[in-house]
Protein backbone atom coordinates (compact mmCIF):
# COMPACT_ATOMS: atom_id res chain seq x y z
CA UNK A 1 0.00 0.00 0.00
CA UNK A 2 1.46 3.36 -1.03
CA UNK A 3 1.87 6.07 1.58
CA UNK A 4 0.02 9.30 1.14
CA UNK A 5 2.20 11.90 -0.60
CA UNK A 6 2.76 14.00 2.51
CA UNK A 7 3.73 10.90 4.49
CA UNK A 8 6.18 9.77 1.80
CA UNK A 9 7.72 13.23 1.66
CA UNK A 10 8.12 13.25 5.44
CA UNK A 11 10.05 9.98 5.27
CA UNK A 12 12.24 11.17 2.40
CA UNK A 13 13.08 14.33 4.36
CA UNK A 14 14.27 12.08 7.17
CA UNK A 15 16.48 10.16 4.72
CA UNK A 16 17.88 13.47 3.43
CA UNK A 17 18.64 14.43 7.02
CA UNK A 18 20.42 11.12 7.58
CA UNK A 19 22.55 11.55 4.47
CA UNK A 20 23.51 15.09 5.48
CA UNK A 21 24.45 13.85 8.93
CA UNK A 22 26.50 10.99 7.45
CA UNK A 23 28.43 13.45 5.26
CA UNK A 24 28.91 15.86 8.19
CA UNK A 25 30.25 13.08 10.42
CA UNK A 26 32.68 11.96 7.72
CA UNK A 27 33.90 15.54 7.22
CA UNK A 28 34.50 15.90 10.96
CA UNK A 29 36.56 12.71 11.02
CA UNK A 30 38.51 13.76 7.95
CA UNK A 31 39.35 17.13 9.53
CA UNK A 32 40.49 15.32 12.67
CA UNK A 33 42.80 13.02 10.71
CA UNK A 34 44.19 15.87 8.57
CA UNK A 35 44.97 17.88 11.70
CA UNK A 36 46.76 14.95 13.35
CA UNK A 37 48.42 13.54 10.20
CA UNK A 38 49.30 16.32 7.71
CA UNK A 39 50.94 13.73 5.46
CA UNK A 40 47.56 12.01 5.06
CA UNK A 41 46.05 15.21 3.70
CA UNK A 42 48.99 15.54 1.29
CA UNK A 43 48.37 11.99 0.00
CA UNK A 44 44.69 12.73 -0.56
CA UNK A 45 45.63 15.79 -2.61
CA UNK A 46 48.13 13.69 -4.60
CA UNK A 47 45.48 11.09 -5.36
CA UNK A 48 43.14 13.81 -6.57
CA UNK A 49 45.84 15.35 -8.77
CA UNK A 50 46.81 11.98 -10.26
CA UNK A 51 43.20 11.19 -11.08
CA UNK A 52 42.61 14.56 -12.77
CA UNK A 53 45.86 14.32 -14.73
CA UNK A 54 44.95 10.81 -15.91
CA UNK A 55 41.57 11.96 -17.16
CA UNK A 56 43.11 14.87 -19.03
CA UNK A 57 45.71 12.64 -20.73
CA UNK A 58 43.02 10.15 -21.68
CA UNK A 59 40.83 12.87 -23.19
CA UNK A 60 43.83 14.27 -25.08
CA UNK A 61 44.72 10.83 -26.49
CA UNK A 62 48.15 10.79 -24.86
CA UNK A 63 49.82 7.40 -24.14
CA UNK A 64 49.68 6.07 -20.59
CA UNK A 65 52.75 6.34 -18.36
CA UNK A 66 54.88 3.27 -17.62
CA UNK A 67 53.51 3.08 -14.08
CA UNK A 68 49.72 2.70 -14.30
CA UNK A 69 47.41 4.96 -12.34
CA UNK A 70 45.98 1.89 -10.63
CA UNK A 71 49.38 0.91 -9.24
CA UNK A 72 50.13 4.43 -8.04
CA UNK A 73 46.76 4.71 -6.33
CA UNK A 74 47.22 1.32 -4.70
CA UNK A 75 50.58 2.35 -3.23
CA UNK A 76 49.14 5.59 -1.90
CA UNK A 77 46.13 3.81 -0.40
CA UNK A 78 48.38 1.34 1.42
CA UNK A 79 50.40 4.24 2.78
CA UNK A 80 47.22 5.91 4.06
CA UNK A 81 46.22 2.70 5.87
CA UNK A 82 49.64 2.51 7.52
CA UNK A 83 49.42 6.13 8.64
CA UNK A 84 45.99 5.59 10.21
CA UNK A 85 47.21 2.52 12.08
CA UNK A 86 50.40 4.24 13.26
CA UNK A 87 48.35 7.08 14.76
CA UNK A 88 45.80 4.83 16.44
CA UNK A 89 42.84 5.21 14.06
CA UNK A 90 40.73 2.21 12.96
CA UNK A 91 41.24 1.18 9.35
CA UNK A 92 37.66 2.14 8.46
CA UNK A 93 37.70 5.46 10.32
CA UNK A 94 37.29 7.49 7.13
CA UNK A 95 34.63 5.30 5.57
CA UNK A 96 31.06 6.60 5.48
CA UNK A 97 29.00 5.42 8.45
CA UNK A 98 25.33 4.71 7.67
CA UNK A 99 22.30 4.16 9.85
CA UNK A 100 21.36 1.45 7.33
CA UNK A 101 24.37 0.06 5.44
CA UNK A 102 22.09 -1.93 3.11
CA UNK A 103 20.60 1.10 1.35
CA UNK A 104 23.27 3.60 2.44
CA UNK A 105 20.54 5.76 3.95
CA UNK A 106 18.70 6.31 0.69
CA UNK A 107 15.65 4.19 1.59
CA UNK A 108 16.01 2.15 -1.59
CA UNK A 109 18.05 -0.81 -2.81
CA UNK A 110 17.88 -0.38 -6.56
CA UNK A 111 14.24 0.34 -7.30
CA UNK A 112 12.96 -1.57 -4.27
CA UNK A 113 12.15 -0.04 -0.89
CA UNK A 114 14.71 -1.06 1.71
CA UNK A 115 13.59 -2.95 4.80
CA UNK A 116 14.43 0.17 6.82
CA UNK A 117 12.04 2.23 4.68
CA UNK A 118 9.24 -0.28 5.24
CA UNK A 119 9.84 -0.19 8.99
CA UNK A 120 10.05 3.61 8.96
CA UNK A 121 6.72 3.69 7.12
CA UNK A 122 5.12 1.49 9.78
CA UNK A 123 6.60 3.60 12.58
CA UNK A 124 5.32 6.80 10.97
CA UNK A 125 1.84 5.38 10.52
CA UNK A 126 1.80 4.20 14.13
CA UNK A 127 2.83 7.65 15.36
CA UNK A 128 0.06 9.32 13.35
CA UNK A 129 -2.66 6.82 14.23
CA UNK A 130 -3.34 7.95 17.84
CA UNK A 131 -2.68 4.32 18.83
CA UNK A 132 1.06 4.29 19.46
CA UNK A 133 1.89 2.03 22.40
CA UNK A 134 -1.53 0.50 23.08
CA UNK A 135 -1.30 -2.01 20.24
CA UNK A 136 1.61 -3.77 21.87
CA UNK A 137 -0.83 -4.97 24.51
CA UNK A 138 -4.06 -5.21 22.53
CA UNK A 139 -3.80 -7.35 19.40
CA UNK A 140 -4.86 -10.74 18.09
CA UNK A 141 -1.94 -12.41 19.86
CA UNK A 142 -3.22 -11.25 23.26
CA UNK A 143 -6.92 -11.70 22.51
CA UNK A 144 -8.54 -14.32 24.79
CA UNK A 145 -11.76 -16.20 24.12
CA UNK A 146 -11.96 -17.48 27.68
CA UNK A 147 -13.48 -14.17 28.81
CA UNK A 148 -16.61 -15.09 26.84
CA UNK A 149 -19.10 -17.51 28.34
CA UNK A 150 -21.16 -20.25 26.70
CA UNK A 151 -23.80 -19.64 29.39
CA UNK A 152 -24.79 -16.21 28.06
CA UNK A 153 -26.78 -16.06 24.83
CA UNK A 154 -28.52 -13.47 22.69
CA UNK A 155 -32.29 -13.79 22.55
CA UNK A 156 -32.46 -12.65 18.91
CA UNK A 157 -29.57 -14.50 17.26
CA UNK A 158 -29.40 -17.43 19.67
CA UNK A 159 -25.60 -17.14 19.70
CA UNK A 160 -23.71 -17.53 22.95
CA UNK A 161 -21.22 -14.88 24.00
CA UNK A 162 -18.34 -17.10 22.84
CA UNK A 163 -20.00 -17.87 19.52
CA UNK A 164 -20.72 -14.18 18.96
CA UNK A 165 -17.14 -13.07 19.63
CA UNK A 166 -15.78 -15.95 17.53
CA UNK A 167 -17.91 -14.69 14.67
CA UNK A 168 -16.74 -11.13 15.29
CA UNK A 169 -13.09 -12.21 15.20
CA UNK A 170 -13.65 -14.16 11.98
CA UNK A 171 -15.38 -11.17 10.39
CA UNK A 172 -12.51 -8.94 11.52
CA UNK A 173 -9.88 -11.20 9.99
CA UNK A 174 -11.93 -11.45 6.81
CA UNK A 175 -12.05 -7.65 6.72
CA UNK A 176 -8.24 -7.60 6.95
CA UNK A 177 -7.74 -10.25 4.25
CA UNK A 178 -10.01 -8.47 1.77
CA UNK A 179 -8.97 -4.93 2.62
CA UNK A 180 -6.75 -4.40 -0.41
CA UNK A 181 -9.41 -5.22 -2.98
CA UNK A 182 -12.85 -4.97 -1.34
CA UNK A 183 -14.48 -1.89 0.18
CA UNK A 184 -15.90 -2.81 3.60
CA UNK A 185 -17.05 -1.15 6.81
CA UNK A 186 -17.75 -2.63 10.25
CA UNK A 187 -20.02 -1.57 13.09
CA UNK A 188 -19.47 -3.31 16.45
CA UNK A 189 -22.16 -2.74 19.07
CA UNK A 190 -22.88 -4.12 22.50
CA UNK A 191 -22.77 -3.26 26.19
CA UNK A 192 -19.69 -1.60 27.72
CA UNK A 193 -16.69 -3.79 28.45
CA UNK A 194 -17.39 -6.68 26.05
CA UNK A 195 -14.25 -6.12 23.94
CA UNK A 196 -15.38 -3.87 21.09
CA UNK A 197 -12.50 -1.44 21.43
CA UNK A 198 -10.02 -4.28 21.90
CA UNK A 199 -11.18 -5.80 18.62
CA UNK A 200 -10.77 -2.51 16.75
CA UNK A 201 -7.23 -2.34 18.12
CA UNK A 202 -6.53 -5.84 16.82
CA UNK A 203 -7.61 -4.79 13.33
CA UNK A 204 -5.69 -1.52 13.52
CA UNK A 205 -2.44 -3.27 14.33
CA UNK A 206 -2.73 -5.62 11.36
CA UNK A 207 -3.49 -2.69 9.06
CA UNK A 208 -0.58 -0.61 10.33
CA UNK A 209 1.82 -3.54 10.02
CA UNK A 210 0.76 -3.75 6.37
CA UNK A 211 1.56 -0.01 6.00
CA UNK A 212 -2.02 1.18 5.66
CA UNK A 213 -2.78 4.58 7.18
CA UNK A 214 -5.06 4.24 10.20
CA UNK A 215 -6.60 7.00 12.28
CA UNK A 216 -8.20 6.17 15.62
CA UNK A 217 -10.48 8.61 17.43
CA UNK A 218 -12.89 8.30 20.28
CA UNK A 219 -16.17 9.83 19.22
CA UNK A 220 -15.56 12.76 21.58
CA UNK A 221 -12.11 13.45 20.12
CA UNK A 222 -13.30 13.09 16.53
CA UNK A 223 -16.05 15.67 16.81
CA UNK A 224 -13.75 17.98 18.78
CA UNK A 225 -11.19 17.83 15.97
CA UNK A 226 -13.79 18.40 13.27
CA UNK A 227 -15.29 21.28 15.26
CA UNK A 228 -11.88 22.91 15.78
CA UNK A 229 -11.10 22.55 12.08
CA UNK A 230 -14.39 24.07 10.97
CA UNK A 231 -14.84 26.85 13.51
CA UNK A 232 -11.48 27.85 14.98
CA UNK A 233 -8.69 27.24 12.48
CA UNK A 234 -7.51 28.68 9.19
CA UNK A 235 -8.58 27.26 5.84
CA UNK A 236 -5.30 25.35 5.51
CA UNK A 237 -5.75 23.79 8.95
CA UNK A 238 -9.31 22.82 8.10
CA UNK A 239 -8.27 21.20 4.85
CA UNK A 240 -5.42 19.32 6.51
CA UNK A 241 -7.52 17.90 9.37
CA UNK A 242 -10.47 16.94 7.18
CA UNK A 243 -8.14 15.55 4.52
CA UNK A 244 -6.65 13.14 7.05
CA UNK A 245 -10.05 12.13 8.48
CA UNK A 246 -11.72 11.68 5.09
CA UNK A 247 -8.82 10.05 3.23
CA UNK A 248 -6.90 7.78 5.61
CA UNK A 249 -7.12 4.12 4.57
CA UNK A 250 -8.98 3.18 7.74
CA UNK A 251 -10.82 5.44 10.17
CA UNK A 252 -11.79 3.99 13.54
CA UNK A 253 -14.49 5.82 15.53
CA UNK A 254 -14.62 4.35 19.02
CA UNK A 255 -17.41 4.78 21.58
CA UNK A 256 -19.85 6.49 19.25
CA UNK A 257 -22.58 7.95 21.45
CA UNK A 258 -20.37 9.16 24.30
CA UNK A 259 -20.02 12.64 22.81
CA UNK A 260 -22.28 15.46 24.02
CA UNK A 261 -25.09 15.67 21.49
CA UNK A 262 -25.84 19.00 19.85
CA UNK A 263 -27.34 20.18 16.59
CA UNK A 264 -24.13 19.83 14.62
CA UNK A 265 -23.09 16.30 15.64
CA UNK A 266 -25.47 14.27 13.46
CA UNK A 267 -24.83 16.34 10.30
CA UNK A 268 -21.07 16.14 10.81
CA UNK A 269 -21.22 12.40 11.39
CA UNK A 270 -23.17 11.99 8.18
CA UNK A 271 -20.75 14.24 6.29
CA UNK A 272 -17.80 12.19 7.54
CA UNK A 273 -19.40 8.84 6.68
CA UNK A 274 -20.61 10.16 3.33
CA UNK A 275 -17.22 11.61 2.35
CA UNK A 276 -15.46 8.36 3.16
CA UNK A 277 -18.13 6.34 1.38
CA UNK A 278 -17.70 8.41 -1.76
CA UNK A 279 -13.96 7.76 -1.66
CA UNK A 280 -14.47 4.07 -0.81
CA UNK A 281 -12.32 4.45 2.32
CA UNK A 282 -13.16 1.95 5.05
CA UNK A 283 -14.47 2.89 8.49
CA UNK A 284 -14.93 0.90 11.69
CA UNK A 285 -17.31 2.13 14.40
CA UNK A 286 -17.83 0.79 17.89
CA UNK A 287 -20.69 1.85 20.11
CA UNK A 288 -22.52 0.96 23.32
CA UNK A 289 -25.79 2.05 21.69
CA UNK A 290 -28.21 -0.47 20.29
CA UNK A 291 -29.54 -0.04 16.75
CA UNK A 292 -32.72 1.78 17.78
CA UNK A 293 -30.72 4.18 19.93
CA UNK A 294 -28.42 4.91 16.98
CA UNK A 295 -31.43 5.70 14.82
CA UNK A 296 -33.00 7.94 17.47
CA UNK A 297 -29.77 9.78 18.30
CA UNK A 298 -28.31 10.46 14.85
CA UNK A 299 -31.31 10.54 12.48
CA UNK A 300 -32.79 8.16 9.95
CA UNK A 301 -30.31 9.36 7.33
CA UNK A 302 -27.27 8.34 9.38
CA UNK A 303 -28.85 5.04 10.36
CA UNK A 304 -29.68 4.30 6.73
CA UNK A 305 -26.06 4.87 5.75
CA UNK A 306 -24.85 2.57 8.51
CA UNK A 307 -27.37 -0.20 7.84
CA UNK A 308 -26.72 -0.20 4.10
CA UNK A 309 -22.93 0.23 4.02
CA UNK A 310 -21.73 -1.47 7.23
CA UNK A 311 -21.52 -5.04 8.36
CA UNK A 312 -23.22 -4.85 11.77
CA UNK A 313 -21.84 -7.17 14.44
CA UNK A 314 -23.25 -7.53 17.94
CA UNK A 315 -20.92 -8.56 20.77
CA UNK A 316 -22.37 -9.79 24.06
CA UNK A 317 -20.94 -11.03 27.33
CA UNK A 318 -19.78 -9.99 30.76
CA UNK A 319 -17.86 -6.78 31.42
CA UNK A 320 -14.26 -7.94 30.83
CA UNK A 321 -12.80 -4.89 32.56
CA UNK A 322 -14.75 -5.77 35.69
CA UNK A 323 -13.61 -9.41 35.48
CA UNK A 324 -9.97 -8.32 35.22
CA UNK A 325 -10.36 -5.94 38.14
CA UNK A 326 -11.91 -8.64 40.31
CA UNK A 327 -9.08 -11.03 39.43
CA UNK A 328 -6.49 -8.39 40.35
CA UNK A 329 -8.15 -7.77 43.71
CA UNK A 330 -8.33 -11.51 44.38
CA UNK A 331 -4.64 -11.91 43.54
CA UNK A 332 -3.63 -9.01 45.80
CA UNK A 333 -5.63 -10.33 48.73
Amino acid sequence: MALKNHQYQALMREYDRRQNYDAHLLQQRQNEVYAKIPEYAHIDRSISSLSVAHVRRTLAGEPAENTSLKEQLSELSEKKCRLLAEHGFPADYLEMVYTCPDCKDTGYIGSQKCHCFVQASIDLLYSQSNLEGVLEEENFNTFRLDYYSDDISDSVTGLTARQAITRAVEESKDFIRKFAYEYQNLLFYGKPGVGKTFLTHCIAREMLESTYSVLYFTSVHLFDRIGEALFQKTDSDTNSVLEDIYNCDLLIIDDLGTEALNTYIAPQLFSCLDARDERKMSTIISTNLNLQEIRDRYSERVFSRLSSRYKIIKIIGDDIRLIKKLKQNTWRS
